[in-house]
């Protein structure tokens, strides 16, 4: 049966159609937002899947090109991979909603999200979220909502809900906030410098307008939800943690997991789940999840000692960062480099500058972006965590990882103006033992300023982490977590920022949301590390960004031309350009509002195209000192070019202060001369002389 319900969201009208499309999978929802339509659906499989112990969950959203009337660049007119808008939109709904699903849940569900039409006052990607949830709540599929998400934005200091892509693209803001009816659930978060306070004041209005779209939520599954599934609990059985414990006890595990060294604690838990494999040696379906039992029984240890004892597992304070280490130049001939070290997680992060012709073309749904002049690359290599895999490209979450550092840097980047590169950073994880995204902020900013990017501000990252008890009350937060903190713990709350402001946020939690206490008190917590980060570890290894880029870094050159001179630049056929490319041997590229780029190693080289660039679009008057080449002779006198596809003549009588009969007599083709400008001729070309040089001009 279809039915239509609306609700008035920041000015707009949000539509949802149940019952009129995809009537077959598990929940769907047909979501309008202005002009902007996604199709959002929820499915899950009959049976658990065999042999796993994690929840699958698999988020998508599919950007098709037809939504902004557009066909798909490139050979293959079909839409291809997903784009990096895609991944960190389909991760920013999973991140939320996975924790909202049983714990004990193996069913395969998929939340799929079809862009359909995109209108550019209604994003996209803020309907695929609420469409998700929708989706999933009427569906019969097991699940701990509604949940509801909020975007806000910020034009000179006021907020703005659910902005336009314009006012998202140009504001001071990009905030994402999810919330059940009672908690705060996931925060993600792009900003220019936004003071603490500030931010905190956001979330929770995003917070306040969630709790409307939820009960909007509440009011469609109220009329057309479907009952709940059961399903097979996956749950490990309380006899078997019984007769675990009667083998290991809390206190063997406590010294098992007790230590700061990742691989000592590898190798004890090792030894336990051999130990515990022979005593299970005749109970196979004990031995089929004794991985998973093993694993569970070192969380409850872990979080005893933290919120009970207040003792980590590697010894520290709760407030307490991990030993930091920094340096820059490591590597050679490089652009920029610089290392940072935090514990076991250790992050280098190389710098590349290019003419902004190297720029990043994008070909998405956002008709304002079409390239990126900034990069940040985040890489994750198994041997980083003592594995064994084939490399096979980066994954969903190394391009998160990489899209948060980019966003974490970008606020405080020169603009084009002030430095006319392209810039691309490549963060390469040489070790992992938590939290190499903000490592990877902090070397990436170290390498920047080696690399004699101008940042604006040098900014740090670290990540706080959760443990709660049974109550609101009951919990601990914990500066800069390491892996088992990350793995054990409720939340991985990570923020960046110079010490002026936050410019990013991430957090996901793995409990059903946050109080406003611990909101308040991880931003405040991770303002007082980077604090430290920054003074204390960053500032003595790199002050402040290099005057001048390095010597293997190539050197712009930038100048403005009249628009209308380009094609006397470029020539016919792109011969002119390209003469003085191959000469100079630089790069040069020129935009269509007469914006000169002259790119190269070799300064000289460099100097000698701008000239010949200032002479072809020069208006030639008379006085004007030139050298030039003879390339042709004839009886009435010599052709010069003194700039590539820029000719002159020097008739015989101007040659001289002699007379001559011939001009042989003076010169010969190849002959560097410098002559002075009379102007045109009768015929147009310009006249040039070489016997009326005078020194005093030279000097000029």
């Amino acid at each position: 049966m279809f039915k239509s319900y609306s609700m008035e969201l920041a000015g707009r009208t949000l539509r949802v159609d149940i019952g009129r499309v995809a009537a077959q999978a598990n929940g769907a929802a047909l979501m309008h937002y202005g002009d902007t339509v996604v199709l959002s659906t929820a499915t899950a499989s009959d049976k658990p899947r065999d042999g796993i112990d994690f929840f699958p969950l698999s988020v998508e959203f599919e950007e098709k090109m037809y939504a902004v009337g557009k066909i798909p660049g490139g050979f293959n007119k079909r839409e291809g991979k997903a784009s990096e808008n895609s991944v960190l939109t389909a991760r920013v709904i999973d991140r939320p909603m996975r924790p909202l699903f049983p714990k004990d849940y193996r069913n395969d569900v998929t939340l799929n999200n079809l862009v359909m039409s995109v209108d550019p006052s209604c994003r996209p990607e803020i309907v695929a979220m609420i469409g998700s949830a929708i989706a999933t709540c009427i569906s019969d599929i097991p699940f701990c909502g509604p949940c509801a998400m909020t975007q806000v934005g910020m034009i000179d200091g006021e907020f703005v809900v659910n902005p336009s892509q314009e006012q998202w693209d140009s504001g001071d803001l990009q905030l994402t906030v999810a919330s059940t009816s009672e908690k705060v659930i996931m925060i993600e978060a792009g900003a220019n410098e936004i003071k603490e306070d500030k931010m905190i004041e956001a979330i929770y209005m995003a917070h306040d307008i969630n709790q409307t779209i939820i009960a909007f939520i509440n009011e469609i599954v109220a009329e057309v939800g479907k009952e709940k599934h059961e399903y097979t609990s996956c749950a490990i059985p309380e006899e078997m943690f019984d007769a675990i414990r009667e083998i290991v006890t809390p206190a063997e595990m406590e010294e098992a997991v007790f230590t700061d060294v990742k691989q000592v604690r590898e190798e004890n838990i090792r030894a336990i789940t051999e130990k515990l494999e022979e005593a299970f040696a005749e109970k196979e379906e004990w031995l089929e999840v004794l991985g998973e039992a093993v694993y569970q029984y070192q969380k409850k240890t872990v979080r005893k000692m933290i919120l009970k004892d207040q003792k980590r597992p590697d010894g520290r304070a709760v407030t307490q960062i991990r030993p930091l280490a920094a340096e820059v130049d490591i590597i050679p001939r490089v652009h920029g480099s610089a290392m940072f070290t935090r514990g076991q997680t250790q992050i280098c992060t190389i710098t590349t500058l290019a003419p902004l012709s190297e720029a990043q073309r994008v070909d998405g749904m956002d008709e304002n972006v079409t390239s990126k002049r900034y990069m940040h690359h985040y890489n994750f290599p198994s041997y980083s965590v003592g594995e064994t895999k084939p490399s096979r490209g980066p994954g969903r979450r190394e391009i998160g990882h990489g899209a948060l550092a980019e966003k974490a840097l970008v606020a405080v980047l020169p603009t084009e103006e002030e430095f006319p590169y392209a810039i691309r950073t490549v963060s390469e994880t040489f070790e992992s033992n938590g939290s190499t995204s903000q490592a990877s902020i902090c070397a990436s900013t170290m390498s920047l300023m080696a690399a004699g990017v101008p940042i604006k501000k040098p900014v740090a990252g670290i990540s706080c982490g959760l443990v709660t008890g049974d109550t609101d009350d009951d919990y601990l937060v914990l500066t800069d977590i390491q892996g088992l903190e990350d793995f054990f713990g409720d939340m991985d709350f990570k923020v960046a920022g110079t010490h002026d402001g936050i410019t990013a946020i991430q957090m996901d939690i793995k409990i059903h949301g946050l109080t406003r206490p611990i909101v308040e008190e991880a931003i405040a917590r991770t303002k007082e590390a980077r604090e430290y980060i920054l003074n204390e570890v960053m500032t003595p290894a790199i002050a402040e960004p290099r005057k001048t880029v390095g010597e293997f870094a190539p050197k712009i050159i930038s100048m403005q031309i009249d628009p209308q001179k380009i094609g006397d630049v470029v020539g016919q056929r792109g011969k002119t350009i390209n003469s003085i490319i191959e000469e100079t041997g630089v790069k040069i590229d020129i935009s269509d509002e007469g914006n000169v780029s002259i790119c190269g190693l070799d300064a000289a080289a460099m100097e000698k195209a701008s000239e010949y660039i200032k002479i072809i679009t020069t208006d030639f008057e008379a006085g004007q000192i030139f050298t030039g080449k003879v390339i042709s002779i004839k009886e009435f006198g010599a052709f010069l070019e003194f700039a590539p596809g820029k000719e002159g003549m020097v008739h015989i009588s101007k040659i001289s202060k002699e007379r001559i009969n011939r001009v042989e007599d003076v010169l010969t083709l190849g002959d560097i001369v410098t002559v002075v400008c009379l102007g045109k001729d009768k015929m147009g070309r310009i006249s040039f002389s070489m016997k009326d040089v005078k020194p005093e001009m030279l000097s000029k």
